[in-house]
Order: structure tokens, then C-alpha cells, then sequence
């Protein structure tokens, strides 16, 4: 008979935060995939667990795979963990997880910290819709489109970011979500554990006072539930589009309009449409 692959959620920051099934699953495999072993060895010590451990990251996650499935087949149980958090969220493991399941082993997971949830539940941002993005783009072309996608989704976003990018990050979330209310979770878990409220220009405000804030991991959160509550644009709105579009192109005049307004790219798509179509039956009409 095969083993068994467990997925086990292991503490964000707190090494309380681990669950007795867990600790118990961590004591019972044969073998424990890491994503980096000398930081897993600090929570087994911890845990007084000493079962044998191996590597398992992005850069050798194909060749590991192999090997785990051969340890698999022969019946031995492997659990696969990850740095913090809940393994494959934002962590390797998605490739080693879906070689097991095609080669119909059983694979279980046991729950446990996650940091978007963590984060959301004390945010006192709306939970009933929330789309997780994780990290974005480390390039801010790139970067800027995803946000830009993003506004499309209604409810709270959720995303991951390091703490030399964070600046970056929230600039651009100023220019695509000027007045939407943000909240950014800081060491989660830990003894500096901090949720700051704002928007995002203000966040940055909180930086510039406090360079102690630059340290850390961060999951901010933008709240985003409301577009879907604005059945059209404001004549202000449609006015600045009607501008826009005498000078500079559809595609120029959307880009700006939608970071002024902080509407969604396609409602301002949509009526810069409608305006530029009412714009050719003038000029035919006066033919």
C-alpha cells in the first residue's frame, strides 16, 4: 500500500500557532519535505520532532518529486511544509502535489496558519467576496497592469509583499485606488504584530514617520466592495472623459480617467465608447 502525502500548515511567526494534529503528523512520517531545512529545524526543536528531513523548493521542486513519489510508493508517509504558513500558498509544492495525485496516491491536508486569512479576519474590511493575489510582479510595468486588473474584481484584495518593495507597491495602489480604504498587517503573529488603516496615501505617510516600519513581511488589503455599488459615472466623470478624448486617444484618455476617478477601467471604457461614437454621428451628421 502507498503512503500518504500530508500538506501541513506550520506557524506564521507565533511557534505556538501549530496545531496538536500537526505535531502529531510531523512525529509520524518517515519523512519531511522542507523548503528550507534549517529553518524548519528551529520548529522541530522546538517541537522536540526529529524525523529526518529533506529539501523540497522552487529551484529542485522537479527532482524532489521523484523521489518523495518513490518513497511514497514504497509505503512510507512524507509531509511537505513550508517555510510559514500553509505549503503552496504563495510557497512551492503545486508540482510535487499534482505528480502525487496523478499517480492516485492519497494526499491529506492538515490545516492550520494561513496569512491572508489571518489578516483578513482582523481587518474589519468586508469578508464576504476577497480575491487573493499573493505576490505581484517584481517589475512595476507589470506590477501596475495586475493592479489594474485588479480593480476589475469587486470585494477586499488581498496581497503579499516583502519589505523592499513595499514602498513601491503602495505608490502604485495610490495611483489605481486613490480612495479606496486600504489596511496593511505587519508581522503577523509577532511580537510587533501592527494593522495600520488608510488609504493608501496615508499608509505612505506612516512610513515616511516611522522607518521602524520598513522591517517585515506584509499583507495589505484593499477594499474594493463598493464599485460594484456605483451604477455609472458621475457627469464630472463623463465631462473629464469628454475632454480627454478631444485631445489624446481611447486608450490614453481610459488610462487617465480611470486613475482621477478610481472607476473601474471598463465603465470608463465602456463610455468613452459611447462618446466617441456620439463624436463620428456629429461629424457625419454635419456632412
Amino acid at each position: 500500500m502507498s503512503g500518504v502525502l500530508y500538506i501541513v500548515a506550520t506557524p506564521i511567526g507565533n511557534l505556538d500557532d501549530i496545531s496538536l494534529r500537526a505535531i502529531a503528523t510531523l512525529k509520524a512520517v518517515d519523512l519531511i519535505a522542507a523548503e528550507d531545512t534549517r529553518h524548519s529545524r528551529q520548529l522541530l526543536n522546538h517541537l522536540g520532532i526529529d524525523t529526518r528531513m529533506i529539501s523540497c523548493h522552487e529551484h529542485n521542486e522537479n527532482a524532489r518529486s521523484v523521489e518523495i513519489l518513490e518513497q511514497l510508493t514504497a509505503g512510507h508517509d512524507v509531509a511537505l511544509i513550508s517555510d510559514a504558513g500553509t505549503p503552496l500558498i504563495s510557497d512551492p509544492g503545486y508540482r510535487l502535489v499534482r505528480a502525487v495525485r496523478q499517480q492516485g496516491i492519497r494526499v491529506s491536508p492538515i490545516p492550520g496558519a494561513n496569512s491572508a486569512i489571518a489578516a483578513l479576519c482582523a481587518a474589519g474590511l468586508p469578508t464576504e467576496q476577497f480575491h487573493f493575489a499573493g505576490f505581484l510582479s517584481s517589475r512595476a510595468t507589470e506590477r501596475g497592469k495586475q493592479l489594474q486588473d485588479l480593480s476589475e474584481l469587486t470585494g477586499t484584495l488581498v496581497i503579499f509583499e516583502s519589505s523592499h518593495r513595499i514602498l513601491r507597491l503602495l505608490e502604485q495602489v495610490a495611483q489605481v485606488f486613490p480612495q479606496n480604504p486600504c489596511v496593511l498587517a505587519k508581522e503577523l503573529t509577532k511580537l510587533h504584530e501592527q494593522f495600520l488603516h488608510g488609504r493608501a496615501v496615508e499608509l505612505l505617510r506612516c512610513f515616511e514617520r516611522d522607518n521602524k516600519l520598513h522591517k517585515g513581511e506584509f499583507v495589505l488589503l484593499i477594499d474594493n466592495s463598493a464599485v460594484s455599488d456605483d451604477s455609472g459615472l458621475k457627469s464630472d466623470d463623463v465631462n473629464l472623459l469628454r475632454i480627454l478624448l478631444d485631445e489624446v486617444s481611447v486608450k490614453i484618455a481610459v488610462k487617465i480617467a480611470t486613475r482621477l476617478t478610481g472607476k473601474k477601467k471598463n465603465q470608463i471604457y465602456q463610455q468613452a465608447l459611447q462618446l466617441s461614437e456620439e463624436n463620428k454621428s456629429e461629424l457625419d451628421d454635419s456632412d
